[in-house]
């Protein structure tokens, strides 16, 4: 296994998430204990030391299932990461009980790491309202030893990274971000990483593989990988590009048997990240995925002068794209909610005049007028 050093902490590279764990009859609230008990005790017997989880996950179920699968071993032994729920707003005055009550379901005294919970443009506002007093209430925990290092997550822009860092960013050492070679472009993941590693914050990776939709690619786009690594299925691939961007502390992976978990400790054994070549082919996989499912937007903001509402057009289409392409999410929808509503697509008259300037030939009016029905369709789905 692959270790990494994190001031007096040495992680795993790979660390196991503890949303995807095996459940019983497909019910996400009712983990199966034995399944995931022999999970982490194969992981913890072969190096893996980063285990993640969160007050929302498995219906609440997560954190119980964890601390109970961990409660054998030597507290010294493994490093544990767990987060406050802001991305439900009707938590926002709880920190104090959900913390407390976070430390009992794990069974531990401390939290290794402790983390914001999906820092977003929906929830920025209230996670940095003085009266939830959030901030404060983590910051204290820390001094008191309860939190030994205190971060962020996010599924947010970049400017709303850059806000949550004005405000709170002298208390942060480190940030998870969704990165992925499909999402190096497409989520502008290139750029986070640019602005963390510009701030001096490791990074913790979160769905390196899209949920494991970069595992299941096209007979021609995996050809075009194994022509060059034989051996190395599209998986691996997606956690060889995570190995190769500098700033990187830990992978986590959302992992939902024993066999995937077994793979996926095979590849961090040691590290083989891209070289050039291979990383320009990964590129163009991550575009031919794209080119199947999403607008041909370049954001060329041709659009934007020419709209009577003063719309941010690419913008929205790229949360458009965003939902169709991932067949659902909260990412886009919370996104769109938090704008204000002469910026949200429902503000869009249908005069077509972005359309004339268009490059692409993109039918911008029909997209702005989808978004409730693609909202409520992948709801339903």
């Amino acid at each position: 296994m692959v270790y990494k050093e994190f001031q007096d902490l040495k992680p795993s590279a790979l660390g196991l998430g503890f949303m995807r764990m095996p459940v019983v009859d497909g019910k996400d609230d009712q983990l199966d204990e034995p399944a995931c008990f022999a999970m982490v005790d194969y992981a913890m017997a072969h190096g893996v030391n980063y285990y993640d989880t969160g007050w929302g996950y498995h219906g609440e179920k997560s954190e119980t299932v964890l601390g109970k699968a961990l409660a054998k071993y030597p507290r010294e032994s493994f490093i544990l990461a767990d987060k406050f729920p802001g991305y439900d707003l009707s938590t926002m005055g709880r920190v104090e009980e959900i913390f407390e009550e976070q430390l009992k379901k794990c069974q531990v005294d401390y939290f290794d790491l402790y983390l914001f919970h999906n820092v977003c443009e929906m929830n920025l506002g209230p996670y940095l309202d003085p009266k939830n007093h959030i901030y404060e209430y983590l910051m204290e925990q820390k001094k008191n030893g309860r939190i030994h290092h205190l971060g962020f997550s996010t599924h947010g822009n970049l400017e709303t990274m850059k806000r949550f860092m004005d405000a709170c960013g002298e208390g942060m050492e480190f940030c998870q971000i969704q990165l992925n070679y499909l999402d190096w472009e497409f989520q502008d993941a290139k750029a986070k990483v640019d602005y963390l590693r510009e701030m001096g914050l490791p990074i913790i990776v979160m769905e390196p593989v899209r949920g494991g939709r970069l595992a299941k690619l096209t007979p021609e786009q995996e050809a075009q990988l194994r022509a060059l690594r034989p051996q190395e299925d599209p998986a691996t691939w997606a956690f060889r590009f995570v190995q190769s961007v500098p700033g990187v502390l830990v992978t986590l992976s959302g992992m939902s048997n024993l066999e995937q978990l077994q793979e996926n400790i095979r590849t961090f054994e040691e590290p083989k990240p891209l070289n050039p070549q291979e990383w320009d082919v990964l590129q163009g996989v991550a575009k031919q995925m794209l080119q199947q499912n999403s607008l041909p937007c370049t954001a060329c903001r041709y659009c934007v002068s020419h709209c009577p509402q003063g719309l941010d057009i690419p913008m929205l289409l790229n949360l458009y794209n965003e939902h169709l392409f991932t067949g659902g999410g909260f990412i886009a929808p919370r996104a769109v909610g938090a704008l204000p509503a002469e910026q949200q697509p429902s503000a869009c008259i249908g005069c077509r005049s972005c359309e004339a300037v268009c490059p692409q030939q993109i039918k911008i009016s029909e997209a702005m007028a989808d978004f409730p029905r693609l909202f409520q369709q992948k709801k339903k789905d």
